[in-house]
């Protein structure tokens, strides 16, 4: 029976539509709760709002500051600058959301976080669906994301990693669409060399590549927020310059290695990287065009001198704040007591608990942990991902190890760094990604047996619904509800996690 294309349209609407907005639903419902700083925020939220009204962050009084702005005395900062770790970006958006909802709304100052983690499953979407041209795999994996705890709570807590996980889920997509348009230009090219007999020692080398200008302001605007940015930014650089060669290979070109490396690589940079600088420097815009920034000021009485001398002041001031700020990040080694070390985060063994009080009613409590099921089982379809890449060499393996392993591995070389499992939402994406190509395995393929095929299919709905309640089950301590002691206590599942 042949498929009908008007309800096929259709359906390849309705479901990120429908996804989408049941993430919204959980990540919008009662954004406000808990009115109080939670965790981080505690930074996050004052620095941002300085930022909004002064143009950069400014100091805060040393004592009581947090209960000052819940009392409504937003304005209690100070006009000194405030030595603050991150680029401006994150913050900017979520003073937007304060200014449009008032500075002391607790859902003002979640209200950007909220969009964008609803929009990154709508990312997932769609960024599965160029993969594999797939309305239920891409349906799958985004309504994974949409119910995961991690990603819920990054979404309901004002803090910058959902918004840095959306910018580079947003550039990874874009690189996607031009490998899509790249490769097909490539195999005209190859269609018309065939059809002239002649072989080519070299390819064409094309600087028209939008999508690739796209991933690039994305991936700016990502290192904008956070420096691991830079590490995605890397790591698809390198993912382009590849796929290029072995397209290149493909289309018969004679010296194609050199071909790729040294005339279209210098082509590919520099419609990737340059584009990606200068989104992360506007960014610092407001702290150029003002004063009072922290080293706003520091070498205008040391100006550099000899080549450096015709830099402007602003900028050699930004390049030593710079400087300050690396130092901070590689020697943050103040102990907390939920910190996890990166080769703990496969293990899930110390989430980070966001908020936790207890009162007559109960308990309230906010943990940034995953779904445990969903977690687990995209650990293991990362496994199963890498082995089936091994013995295929399927791309589009490739492009979803990439993007696990550009958002990990760094975290790895900084064991003695401070650092949080919740800081594995920029990876959230790409787990679920390989989760959805190990739950098709399981499945069957098309041409595989009825038997088979009713069996895998009937395995994966299992699966999904399990995952579902487990949502369900641990929702209430994702989002702050008051619930009895002992049904907290039965979401502790290892004596690490409490």
């Amino acid at each position: 029976m042949a498929a009908d294309p008007q309800r096929e349209r259709l359906f390849s609407w309705l479901v990120p539509v429908l996804v989408t907005l049941f993430a919204g639903v959980l990540r919008f419902w009662n954004l406000g709760h808990p009115r109080a700083i939670v965790f981080d925020e505690t930074y996050y939220v004052k620095d941002s709002w300085s930022q909004w009204v002064l143009g950069f962050p400014a100091k805060w009084p040393p004592e009581g500051a947090d209960a000052l702005f819940l009392g409504g005395d937003t304005n209690a900062f100070e006009t000194a600058g405030s030595f603050v770790v991150h680029p401006p970006l994150g913050r900017f958006f979520i003073g937007l959301g304060m200014a449009l909802f008032g500075p002391d709304s607790s859902t003002g100052w979640r209200f950007a976080v909220a969009v964008f983690g609803t929009a990154t499953v709508l990312l997932v979407y769609l960024v599965a669906k160029t993969l594999t041209r797939s309305v239920v795999f891409a349906g799958i994996a985004s309504g994974l994301l949409a119910i995961d705890g991690l990603s819920i709570v990054l979404s309901r807590v004002a803090l910058l990693d959902g918004i840095l996980t959306f910018f580079l889920l947003l550039g990874f997509w874009f690189v996607l669409l031009d490998r899509r348009r790249h490769v097909a230009r490539l195999a005209a090219f190859a269609a018309a060399r065939e059809a002239s007999g002649h072989d080519p020692a070299w390819g064409p080398v094309f600087w028209n590549r939008p999508w690739l200008l796209a991933a690039g302001a994305a991936l700016g605007a990502a290192t904008a927020v956070k420096w691991s940015g830079l590490y995605v930014l890397a790591a698809f650089g390198v993912w382009v310059v590849v796929t290029d060669a072995l397209a290149r290979r493909r289309a018969g070109v004679g010296i194609w290695p050199a071909d790729a490396a040294f005339r279209q690589g210098p082509v590919s940079f520099l419609l990737l990287v340059p584009v990606a600088a200068v989104v992360y420097l506007v960014s610092w815009t407001s702290w150029l065009t003002t004063d009072g920034g922290w080293d706003r000021q520091s070498v205008d009485n040391a100006p550099a001198q000899g080549f450096w001398s015709w830099v402007p002041l602003g900028l050699q001031n930004l390049w030593k704040y710079h400087q300050d700020i690396y130092g901070f990040h590689v020697g943050l080694t103040t102990p907390h007591s939920y910190q996890s070390p990166a080769w703990q985060w496969p293990l899930l063994i110390r989430p980070t608990s966001m908020y936790w009080n207890q009162g007559d009613a109960g308990v309230e409590a906010v943990s940034s942990i995953p779904n445990p099921l969903i977690w687990w089982a995209a650990v293991a379809a990362v496994v199963f991902l890498a082995a089936r890449f091994a013995m295929t060499l399927e791309w589009r393996y490739a492009a979803v190890l990439i993007g696990v392993a550009a958002t990990y591995v760094p975290w790895l070389l900084y064991p003695e760094r401070t650092i949080f499992q919740f800081y594995t939402v920029a990876i959230m994406p790409f787990l679920v990604l390989a989760l959805t190509f190990a739950l098709r395995e399981i499945a069957g393929r098309a041409d595989a047996a009825p038997a088979r095929r009713a069996a895998g299919q009937n395995s994966v709905i299992v699966f999904l619904v399990i995952v579902t309640l487990v949502s369900a089950f641990w929702y209430p301590v994702w989002t702050g509800m008051t619930v009895p002691y002992e049904f907290w206590r039965i979401h502790n599942w290892l004596p690490t996690w409490i």
